[in-house]
């Protein structure tokens, strides 16, 4: 009877069979565990970063890519491994970071022991800027008496790791879970349960900054807590498993049979076309450092893939350059530290709301109607409407609607449309080439924005007005690529259906 009840309430949000509801309530959970995670530790990390000075920030931020790009490529390994099962090395990957927040917990406590009780309980970072005003003080309207003088080098080493390592953990966490899940569901049930596993992420945000936010006299203990939280994705991760029906489970012996004959037949046809003296395929994967480039070369050898890894870059890169749009549109009209300060609160706050309710009764509905190529390319027109509007009225009222329908629009229908992408391709490419798409790519395209948004900026002296409208060009090319991988993917998706 409970069962049932539970079942029912899903239902209300979103279409599902009952042989789904234990994996997509896993990964549902999973996400949430995530993102609380991140964010209950996400104001420690700023709080150590702008200790740091806020004119060290760029150079964190660097340092992060590079951190992504040495990264990246070993989250495969772990995927690659023979003796280990995919749900195996995900729950592998959550523990790992879990134990590294306790471990960072010992060293920031230890980093911190020479100074006064109020930074080490968290009374600092009330006082310090958000990371937005950071930004901001880098045209010159902020100032900040911290530095690395004032610091030694312990307490440096430490605050600059966290921040590198909780952007890493974001970024690798997040790009695996999903790789698992578009691995156990197909195109068709990912187009009506993606935008309700989407939902908690972005439940797990709401709570995640609530908690930070009322806890956050507890400092350093924040990891602890962060780090149980983890655990607890890697606990849930375990549930995230193939969907199989009562039928399918009925017909699996015969099909395990099968599936012997199969691979006896095509053991013997390579054996029998492989020639003397070449190594065999198993012999290629055993090879030292091959599983860490797999990934890259996965990608580079799909057309489609590299469809993918453009499309996910111009995201990045649209996404970025709106982002210090916003944050100099702001700086120009709003003068007041603790007024900007509050309207970047109640713009997250609000997308934030729009966010979860569109996830849970929008996404599927809208993803199973108009189909995967509507829902990629609804984030480039926004982007292009939303550039000309800022051109045409560079007001923060302006910068607030834009921002909220763009990230709506991007959380509840586009991100759950681009993991879809990822369900027509194959076992090695969704748990090697997506990581690396999702980590590399995202990171190129950030940096890619911030260069190409500075040079326009001291060009341009700043003018508001102007630097929007040379990123037109840049969504209009998005627009182009989100079609045509679209209808890639629906013919991919169609041919993979008839071949089962």
């Amino acid at each position: 009877m409970g069962r049932f009840t539970f079942d029912a309430v899903v239902s209300l949000f979103v279409t599902v069979h009952p042989h789904e509801t234990s994996t997509l309530l896993h990964s549902f959970f999973c996400f949430f565990f995530i993102l609380s995670a991140y964010f209950v530790v996400l104001p420690l990390r700023d709080e150590g970063a702008i200790s740091l000075g806020l004119s060290n920030l760029p150079g964190l931020f660097v340092g992060s890519l590079v951190l992504t790009l040495i990264a990246a490529p070993f989250s495969s390994l772990i995927f690659s491994l023979p003796n280990l099962s995919k749900g195996k090395a995900l729950f592998l990957i959550h523990r790992f970071f879990s134990v590294s927040l306790i471990l960072f917990f010992i060293l920031w406590h230890s980093s911190s022991a020479g100074y006064s009780k109020s930074n080490i309980t968290g009374s600092t970072p009330l006082t310090f800027p958000s990371k937005e005003e950071g930004k901001i003080g880098a045209h010159g309207s902020l100032t900040s008496s911290f530095g690395w003088d004032n610091h030694g080098w312990f307490y440096i080493s430490v605050r600059i790791g966290l921040f590198l390592w909780v952007a890493l953990l974001n970024l690798i966490t997040i790009s695996s879970t999903w790789a698992r899940v578009t691995d156990v569901m197909d195109s068709e049930s990912g187009s009506r349960l993606f935008g309700f596993i989407g939902a908690g992420a972005t439940l797990g945000q709401l709570f995640g900054s609530l908690f930070a936010i009322g806890m956050a006299f507890v400092g350093p203990f924040l990891l602890l807590f962060a780090a149980l939280l983890m655990e607890l994705a890697a606990q849930t991760s375990r549930g995230i498993n193939h969907v199989t029906s009562h039928v399918e489970e009925q017909l699996s012996p015969i099909r395990k049979s099968d599936s012997k004959n199969e691979n006896k037949t095509d053991e013997i046809q390579k054996t029998e076309h492989t020639p003397r003296g070449f190594p065999k395929s198993s012999t290629l994967v055993k090879l030292p450092f091959w599983p860490i480039l797999e990934g890259l070369w996965l990608i580079l050898s799909s057309t489609y893939l590299l469809h993918v890894s453009l499309f996910i870059w111009l995201s990045a890169v649209v996404s970025s350059f709106f982002y210090f749009q916003k944050v100099s549109v702001i700086a120009t009209t709003v003068t007041s530290s603790l007024g900007r300060r509050k309207l970047f609160a109640q713009i997250n706050s609000f997308i934030a709301v729009f966010i979860l309710v569109g996830q849970l009764s929008l996404t599927g509905r809208i993803l199973t109607v108009a189909g995967v190529t509507t829902a990629i390319c609804s984030a480039p027109f926004v982007g292009l409407l939303n550039l000309v509007a800022l051109a045409v009225w560079p007001k923060w009222v302006v910068v607030a609607i834009c921002e909220t329908l763009r990230k709506v629009v991007t959380y509840v229908v586009t991100r759950p449309g681009r993991e879809l992408l990822f369900t027509v391709v194959s076992e090695d490419e969704k748990y090697k080439a997506k990581v690396c798409i999702d980590v590399l790519v995202q990171r190129l395209g950030d940096a890619a924005a911030a260069g190409m948004y500075k040079m326009l900026f001291g060009t341009l002296n700043g003018n508001p007005s102007t630097v929007p409208l040379y990123g037109l060009p840049v969504c209009l090319f998005w627009i182009v690529t989100a079609f045509s991988l679209g209808r890639r993917q629906v013919q991919l998706s169609k041919h993979q259906i008839s071949s089962t």
